[in-house]
């Protein structure tokens, strides 16, 4: 799984220059555990570490160069992710 995440958060800091190594690792884990987390909790059959990573990649892809706004409008995960 560490090779998904490291993929990921290089694909991440490309994405964002605003953010660091570590928030933007802070940030794949909280992304990868909030979709098994939701897909289990809806009774979803576990599909794999690739289908998680598609998922994920699509969110960066989609949203990644906007995150570092988003501890400022939800503050419940600015513990994660202020250093």
């Amino acid at each position: 799984m560490k090779e998904y995440h490291e993929r990921l958060i290089q694909m991440l800091i490309d994405k964002n220059g605003q953010l660091t190594y570590e928030q933007a690792r802070t940030w794949v884990e909280l992304l990868w555990d909030d979709f098994e987390t939701t897909y289990a909790k809806a009774g979803w059959e576990y599909k794999g570490s690739e289908m998680t990573e598609r998922i994920v990649t699509q969110w960066i892809s989609n949203y990644g160069d906007k995150l570092h706004e988003f501890v400022a409008t939800n503050p419940k995960y600015k513990k994660f992710l202020i250093q």
